[in-house]
């Protein structure tokens, strides 16, 4: 009884999965239409947790799972070819097949907000970082373009992808970052973006959404960069006797290599240059970080503005938050889901399975068993329970 207890559980959790993708508009014809676009949407996302890469996988894997799947899926005329799975990922819309998955997390309680804390408080704001990832092996010759790059939301202390935008090239991020805003909540979040980011309408939209910034400053924005470098520069030959400063240390050995990292900020100077162009701004900083290996030593000096007030440690969580999503965001998709390596030549094809393997990186790191992505993943392939609770973010 126990047993068809879970079952029956777990089959409704399943069918509030499907219901969220019940009304994303399928690309297909609807002549010779012989596999349900929710069967296939969820057989992806199945397949990518579990270890495929791309449609060919995600087929094998599903003829190898069959019996598994029809407990929760229709599956009328059994797995799908990869060329249809391909088709269907070539031509969904991204934004929409998003949409989709967005509000399927929040009816998870993934993001874990609580309406009734006092929206004013810094300290319980939401950090969302914004970077940008090339796909390396995604160019296309015959069509003359370029990798793929892919501008991405990451809310850094939940681990969770809440959106991404393809751009073809690198430079495009300036006009995907406030598109990207669009989809997302900013109000009672802190933004952090590299320096490509650090725009004077990016900095305004994020503001007018209820939301604060740091964004890092460098030789894209020369002037405002040459005054943040020059006040901080004088403060610190005296060790900022003449003003008031939050500063934060860190200090950390591991495996042979020392890190020393020094933050400090301070309120922007009445006249700083530019500082009227740039909407709600209030302090900028400096975040050295310093590293000792194998007798060499290397450094590296980062200058940041932000529409938060001084708070060092605050200020250092973010900053190294940001830092953090080449680890836990581009690192794994790069080494545990081979991003890099993949070939697929589509536009919307790339988009889609760089989403779906975001997404599958998201319900990998909210599962408790402490274990890395890659053996989480390898689990995933070989077991359907835990495949089960890494899908519905319940344990059995």
């Amino acid at each position: 009884m126990a047993v068809n207890c879970e079952a029956t559980i777990r089959e409704t959790e399943v069918r509030g999965i499907i219901d969220h993708f019940q009304d994303l508009p399928d690309p297909r014809c609807s002549i010779n239409r012989r596999h349900l676009l929710v069967d296939i949407i969820v057989l992806c996302m199945c397949g990518v947790i579990a270890g495929a890469d791309g449609p060919v996988g995600i087929e094998e894997w599903g003829k190898t799972q069959i019996e598994w799947l029809k407990k929760y899926l229709r599956l009328p005329h059994g797995i799908p070819s990869h060329d249809t799975i391909g088709r269907v990922l070539e031509g969904l819309r991204p934004q929409a097949f998003q949409q989709c998955f967005a509000v399927w997390l929040e009816s998870l309680g993934s993001q874990g907000h609580d309406e009734n804390k006092t929206e004013n408080s810094a300290a319980e704001k939401r950090h969302l970082a914004i970077d940008g990832k090339t796909m390396r092996r995604s160019h296309d010759r015959r069509r003359g373009l370029g990798p793929l790059h892919v501008v991405s939301v990451w809310a850094t202390e939940r681990g969770l992808a809440l959106g991404q935008l393809a751009t073809e090239e690198k430079s495009n991020e300036i006009t995907a970052i406030p598109e990207l805003l669009d989809q997302v909540e900013v109000k009672n979040a802190v933004v952090t973006i590299d320096a490509a980011g650090c725009q004077k309408n990016i900095a305004a939209k994020i503001v007018d959404g209820g939301g604060d910034y740091v964004l890092a400053v460098k030789g894209n924005q020369e002037k405002l960069h040459q005054a943040v470098q020059a006040c901080i520069n004088d403060h610190l030959a005296d060790d900022f006797s003449r003003v008031s400063v939050s500063r934060y240390e860190e200090h950390e050995k591991s495996h042979g290599r020392v890190e020393h990292r020094y933050y400090y900020q301070l309120t922007a100077p009445s006249d700083l240059a530019e500082r009227e162009k740039w909407k709600g701004l209030k302090t900028i900083g400096v975040a050295i970080r310093g590293t000792e290996e194998n007798g060499k030593e290397t450094s590296d000096v980062r200058y940041y503005i932000s529409s938060l007030r001084r708070h060092g440690k605050r200020f250092a969580r973010l900053v190294r938050g940001h830092w953090g999503i080449e680890n836990t965001l581009h690192w794994c998709l790069d080494v545990t889901f081979r991003e890099d390596e993949s070939r697929a030549r589509g536009r919307r094809l790339a988009d889609n399975l760089s989403w779906l393997r975001r997404i599958a990186l998201t319900l990998l790191k909210q599962h408790p068993k402490k274990q890395s992505i890659a053996m989480k993943r390898r689990i995933a392939g070989w077991c359907c329970k835990f495949l089960m609770e890494v899908l519905t973010g319940k344990r059995t």
